[in-house]
């Protein structure tokens, strides 16, 4: 009964500090938007994009799996502003103070430009095109379509798809955010988060947690120059340390000492790192050696490893079924939770005014209005019109349309005109169920672009280079979309302006659109080996991506005996885990694993999963211990871990542009090949 009555107590204690944000602001002055667009927000934006493309372009090009960096883009906004202002102000220099306006358009650039390293397809569509990842998907069929990436043609890509998705959805902005009141979950926790900073308490810590992110930041980056040192050549270093034992680092089970991925640990759910664990297990520790003891049956013995004919088909092609198995069932289920809300939003609204999905029986009801009416205010002062999104719209589509057959040829005009005629339709579903459920199907709607463009382009006139640019096409746009939604409740709840919001977004992926092909173009000359497997940068979603292209155009026929029939069984097997996950209720379901999460190590192996279970361990037992300074400063250790190891890649990259290898190679061999080895050397 106590404990129900803390319980208790504590909501009412939220209730109160959440009703009371634009009390504790209501003294202060809401800069107009143009005021919002400081030139120092965008230096301070444009250095943290170069820092955080790094970081995603490394997470993006090693698993593929990237966790939100709102907390430390927002937190590092902050700090430099901050340190900003106050030297200017010592000074007597000082115009404008830093406003949670201000830290809302950094925030929005900085994601916005680092979002363009993910959405461009570095790591999946884009890279898939390339003749190293063409080589690798060699089949029967005989296919040698590729087209190598040049930093001009990225660019002018970018420049071409990236911002429709900002046009296509401004005009629903007010729908969205003021009448239907979607929770965009993400953009709601970055708006407190930023809201906590601008009040006296919340300035105090997150100058604590920077300095903890600093500390974190320092060690990892350290650690990640100390292990250079010792990679001299393949499965040298701390990387290739077989820490269960030389059989088990056959099969990828080891700890790899990456500080980047005990941060992503750290950050993702724990049912998202057991769902890896699981996964890895399942494949490596069962499936593949039972599939390699059918060599010779299955498939032929002489094959070489990195034929899709072999055994690599079958971690390919199970992940790609359990993937688009997983994917398709959340593609229904959220475009049935968006219609099915759609309806609930407009039959409420005609019968009462009222959106159901504001609770009208709250206790918080009349604070509540308090916060609503002030922010409806100012985020309905500063319109967008909507002829400037409509002619917007139709401008950059007519110069796409007009550009893209010429940087891809096998990408006819007509397949892009199809595009962007579905493309708003997509975008909004996308922009609405990401309100509803925090889950973006970009990917999703890109697998769909991948089959439907290239099975009508067919095998004959460059079907696969053109799926692969028509999910670019796809992804990007819907994609932008409900990024700008989120940036749009983000400043709705910190009285940033829809326009200064829109400004932001779209100057960040104008940056985006140039720093993520420089940054790719720096890994792709200064890593030889990118895109292979078992590399230090292996892409593993490129291969993935460009094999779903080949299936979408030749159909099932080049497969490994046996591996269609797995294929079915393993995306039944994910949407049925699903459905079950959905039946069991929320508190059941985080104890079943996550079939997307539990495909990613098929094709890569356990080992960042091991990683990232260890960052779940350390963060459960700092919990244990001390919840609270885990919950305030766990982010902040996370983010610096991702972030040293990530820039340390910049040193790395121009370090092998300069042709300066690691001095030593530390390797690690059984009792019997060291003898042998010994006995060679001595001979």
């Amino acid at each position: 009964m106590k404990k129900k009555e803390k319980e208790n107590q504590e909501e009412k204690e939220e209730e109160e500090e959440e009703m009371s944000v634009e009390r504790i602001f209501e003294g202060k002055e809401v800069p107009s938007w143009r005021e919002q667009l400081t030139v120092r927000a965008f230096v301070v934006s444009l250095v943290l994009s170069v820092l955080f493309t790094f970081i995603v372009m490394k997470l993006n090009l090693t698993t593929g799996i990237i966790p939100s960096l709102n907390v430390s883009a927002g937190l590092l906004g902050f700090f430099f502003v901050s340190v900003w202002t106050k030297f200017l102000d010592k000074s007597g220099l000082l115009n404008q103070p830093f406003t949670r306006q201000e830290n809302t358009v950094i925030q929005t650039c900085v994601v916005a430009s680092s979002g363009i390293a993910f959405s461009g397809g570095f790591g999946s569509y884009l890279f898939g095109m390339s003749q190293i990842i063409a080589k690798q998907s060699e089949n029967a069929g005989g296919n040698k379509e590729y087209k190598n990436p040049t930093v001009a043609w990225m660019i002018g890509f970018l420049f071409v798809v990236s911002f429709l998705g900002l046009f296509s959805v401004v005009p629903l902005r007010k729908i969205m955010i003021v009448d239907f009141k979607l929770t965009y979950p993400s953009g709601t926790a970055t708006a407190h988060l930023i809201n906590s900073f601008h009040t006296p308490q919340g300035a105090k810590l997150a100058k604590k947690q920077v300095r903890v992110l600093g500390k974190y930041f320092s060690f990892s980056f350290l650690w990640g120059f100390f292990q250079w040192f010792f990679a001299a050549g393949d499965d040298c270093g701390f990387a290739g340390f077989p820490t269960f034992g030389l059989k088990a680092y056959k099969y990828k089970f080891f700890f790899d000492f990456s500080a980047t991925y005990v941060g992503v640990g750290m950050i993702c759910p724990y049912i998202v790192n057991i769902s890896l664990l699981v996964g890895g297990i399942l494949s490596w520790g069962l499936m593949w050696p039972l599939i390699e003891t059918r060599k010779g049956d299955w498939y032929p013995a002489d094959l070489p490893s990195s034929n899709i004919r072999g055994l690599q088909g079958y971690k390919i092609f199970i992940a790609i079924a359990t993937i688009l198995g997983d994917g398709l069932y959340n593609f229904f289920k959220v475009l049935s939770q968006t219609l099915l809300g759609l309806f609930y939003q407009l039959q409420y609204k005609n019968m009462s005014g009222v959106p159901p999905i504001e609770d009208r029986s709250s206790p918080r009801s009349s604070s509540t209005s308090y916060n609503d009416t002030r922010r409806t205010q100012f985020f309905l002062k500063d319109q967008i019109p909507t002829s400037f999104a409509i002619g917007g719209y139709i401008a950059i589509a007519a110069i796409s349309m007009a550009t893209l057959p010429h940087i891809f040829p096998q990408l006819k005009w007509y397949y892009i005109l199809v595009i962007y005629l579905v493309a708003p339709t997509m975008a909004f579903c996308n922009a609405y169920g990401c309100g509803l459920t925090d889950w973006s199907l970009a990917s999703t709607y890109g697998k769909l672009a991948i089959f439907s463009i290239g099975a009508w382009a067919g095998a004959a006139h460059g079907g696969v280079i053109a799926g692969l640019a028509a999910c670019g096409v796809m992804m990007n746009i819907v994609s932008t979309a409900s990024d700008l939604m989120q940036d749009f409740k983000t400043g709705y709840l910190t009285l940033a302006s829809p326009r200064s919001m829109f400004v932001s977004q779209f100057i960040g992926t104008a940056m985006g659109c140039v720093i993520s092909p420089c940054v790719f173009w720096l890994f792709y000359k200064a890593f030889p080996d990118l895109g292979q497997s078992g590399s230090e940068y292996p892409a593993p979603y490129a291969l993935v991506y460009h094999n779903m292209a080949v299936l979408g155009v030749e159909g099932i026929s080049n497969l490994p005996k046996n591996c269609f029939t797995l294929c079915c069984v393993f995306f039944g097997a994910a949407i049925l885990v699903n459905l079950v996950r959905d039946t069991v209720g929320r508190k059941r379901a985080q104890f079943i694993p996550i079939p997307m999460a539990m495909a990613i190590p098929f094709y890569l192996g356990p080992y960042f999963a091991i990683d990232m279970c260890v960052g779940s361990l350390i963060l459960f037992i700092w919990q244990r211990i001390n919840k609270a300074k885990a919950e305030a400063f766990g982010p902040a250790v996370a983010s610096g871990l991702i972030c040293g190891e990530g820039i340390w890649t910049l040193p790395s990259s121009i370090l092998a542009l300069a042709g300066i290898k690691q001095p030593i190679c530390m390797k690690f061999l059984s009792r019997a090949t060291n003898a042998r080895v010994d006995k060679f050397l001595g001979a």
